[in-house]
């Protein structure tokens, strides 16, 4: 940490930065797509419009968003790497930086736990979690608790998760021949090693995780990382407004010292008020502002045969799932009322 932030509450910088993404109003559009690496990140955003220029901001904090236009469309695409905690920092901060609605598909990998080919994509309708459960004894395994913890299943926004399913069937390749899935559940874990199942040196316990997870959920197909926290977000948010209290952080540096490339003009707009009621000029939108979340994943591993995808099939594969979701967030309808402000935005066409 370079400098002293007043409001530990939610830290902004002077400029009204927020601490993780680098990010401030008006450099994160309304419709998202989210990724694990930039260079998947950078791989999308080759298909977005030449004008006007791409905005690129690299947080210190390892975060990157391309900001643009997608035929004509305002989009971003944001990297946030691995993880729940990662998916955490990129739902609440982007939030905070977006009047209107925002609509989010959750673009990764994932290991398939159904006999289905590596490369083949996957639009889970819903997603549960599988944490370590850290009350379990797992060094002696004498303990009353389970090992793991399972949650109950949240959905993906419906009409998301169509456009996700129709734009990839619209988009398919010839050369791919493999269908995409849709009626599928997906299990978002801790661990890519522990609660995957995955046997290592350290006593996990876990050696009938997924035989057990397959009997007791008969639509599970995929594991991986983020899609539930990033649904279970979207389905938490807002239900009711609150107050906050605010308070001005201190003349500083930037703590997350972003790197903005090319020499992209920042954003000009101030930190927006009252985001889970109102939209950009300030009045109360009915109903309130809205998360809506969805994923697409695209299989890299396959739990039954052991086998994994080859570069040159993840290029293929991340290719068109890539613009396929973009074709989706392009065609998403959202009222203009509830989109966040042009002006003074990186997408604002001069």
């Amino acid at each position: 940490m370079k400098d002293v932030i007043l409001n530990a509450n939610f830290p902004r910088t002077i400029d009204h930065r927020v601490y993780h993404l680098g990010l401030r109003a008006g450099e994160v559009a309304n419709r998202i797509v989210t990724v694990g690496s930039p260079s998947r990140a950078h791989g999308i955003a080759a298909y977005l419009d030449p004008v006007p220029r791409c905005f690129v901001l690299t947080s210190e904090r390892g975060f990157t968003t391309i900001t643009g236009r997608y035929k004509g469309v305002p989009v971003s695409i944001v990297s946030i790497g691995m993880g729940s905690p990662n998916a955490d920092f990129f739902m609440r901060e982007v939030r905070e930086c977006l009047n209107g609605d925002m609509v989010v598909v959750r673009l990764g990998s994932c290991g398939a736990l159904i006999d289905i080919p590596v490369g083949t994509v996957v639009a889970p309708k819903a997603s549960i979690a599988v944490t370590r459960n850290y009350d379990f004894n797992f060094a002696t395994r004498s303990s009353e608790e389970v090992p793991y913890r399972i949650s109950k299943p949240v959905p993906a926004d419906p009409e998301l998760h169509a456009a996700i399913k129709e734009a990839l069937e619209k988009t398919l390749p010839t050369e791919i021949r493999t269908p995409v899935l849709h009626q599928t559940l997906n299990a978002s874990t801790d661990s890519f090693y522990s609660s995957q199942g995955r046997q290592t040196s350290f006593p996990d316990h876990n050696e009938n995780l997924i035989a057990q997870l397959l009997s007791t959920h008969a639509e599970l197909a995929t594991f991986e990382m983020e899609t539930f926290h990033i649904l279970h977000l979207a389905a938490s948010w807002p239900a009711f407004s609150h107050s906050a209290s605010r308070v001005e952080p201190p003349l500083s540096a930037l703590p997350v010292a972003p790197s903005i490339y090319p020499s992209h003009p920042p954003s000009t707009q101030d930190e927006p008020h009252g985001v889970s009621v109102a939209a950009p000029d300030g009045h109360v939108l009915h109903p309130r502002p809205r998360i809506r979340a969805a994923a697409a994943q695209m299989v890299f591993a396959s739990r039954v045969s052991e086998a994994f995808i080859t570069p040159q099939h993840v290029a293929e594969v991340e290719a068109w799932s890539g613009r396929a979701v973009l074709e989706a967030l392009a065609s998403f309808s959202i009222d203009s009322e509830r989109l966040h402000s042009e002006q003074g935005s990186v997408w604002e066409m001069s």
